[in-house]
């Protein structure tokens, strides 16, 4: 098993340019929980979650990705990694020291390669959450975060290199070439996913639901609300998680899935697939076929936060 000192992924920030109506979508139709809320900013629960909150929601002028923060098991594990960067080079926006965020902490934040803030905190409280009933078709947690990077060979170096990020599989194109890496923190597929696009910015965030029937439930509840679906129902094959998803009011896709797959990391090969297989993409073949429109909408609006520590 890999030598990390990064335990798991806790949350991704965006920076909205209408907080109220992205507000609402998250807590009315996407079924997340405001647990703590300020002028401009909230903090959103996932019920099944033990993590203080897993998405944070910031108006701004400025579309971006805030944050994306991930947990490490304690603070001398928090104090290693803040040296580690320092000594490689890696610019540091804070030093180690206390969390002012719900749950308190302690972590530090720094840039990555393209300029995107990271969060790495420990000792950060439990929240009080509760099993998912059957049925029940909200999010059990955040699953996995992608990323969509002007230089995806030097990010995954980044990720590699600094932060022990281990590939699962790579996605390719006979005409493109590789396009997706499917990177892990734990025996989860993926936590982190970077596409290959023409600038950095979100490509998706994911929500684990608890089922298949639940995944289902909460598809067809986002349809009947009409929200812009982009891509899905279906299951992909790296991974073997399904897939729906949708265009928040600001324009990320958000995913609903289920079942992603746990690895046996001592005996795990990554594999490359052929996405213009179409078995790659979509399993079941219930999915609209991946085409430009679809990969288009993924790329989103350009990060206009780059190199910009968010003011929280």
């Amino acid at each position: 098993m890999p030598d990390r000192l990064i335990t798991h992924l806790r949350h991704v920030d965006l920076a909205v340019p209408d907080h109220a109506k992205q507000l609402a979508f998250y807590t009315g139709v996407w079924g997340l929980k405001p647990e703590h809320t300020d002028i401009g900013l909230t903090f959103l629960a996932a019920e099944g979650s033990p993590e203080q909150y897993v998405v944070r929601l910031r108006e701004s002028d400025d579309k971006r990705i805030d944050l994306i923060a991930f947990g490490a098991a304690s603070r001398a594990d928090v104090d290693t990694l803040a040296g580690d960067l320092a000594r490689d080079g890696v610019r540091l926006v804070t030093e180690p020291g206390d969390l002012r965020t719900p749950g308190g902490g302690y972590g530090f934040r720094f840039f990555d390669n393209e300029g995107r803030t990271v969060e790495i905190s420990a000792d950060v409280a439990v929240r009080e959450h509760r099993t998912i009933e059957e049925g029940e078709s909200i999010p059990v947690r955040l699953s996995h975060v992608v990323i969509n990077s002007a230089d995806p060979e030097g990010t995954r170096a980044f990720y590699e290199r600094h932060l022990s990020f281990a590939l699962s599989d790579t996605l390719m194109h006979p005409r493109m070439g590789e396009m997706m890496w499917f990177m892990r923190i734990n025996a989860w597929h993926h936590s982190l996913a970077i596409a290959r696009g023409p600038h950095p910015s979100l490509h998706h965030a994911s929500f684990e639901l608890r089922g298949l029937d639940e995944y289902m439930r909460g598809t067809g509840r986002v349809l009947r609300a009409g929200v812009e679906k982009i891509w899905g129902p279906g299951r992909h094959l790296a991974g073997n998680n399904t897939f729906s998803y949708f265009l928040d009011p600001s324009g990320n896709t958000m995913e609903y899935t289920t079942e992603l797959e746990t690895l046996d990391e001592d005996t795990w090969h990554p594999h490359v697939y052929d996405f213009s297989k179409p078995e790659v993409s979509d399993q079941w073949g219930t999915a609209n076929a991946m085409n430009e429109f679809v990969a288009q909408r993924s790329f989103n609006d350009p990060d206009r936060g780059l190199f910009v520590a968010p003011p929280v």
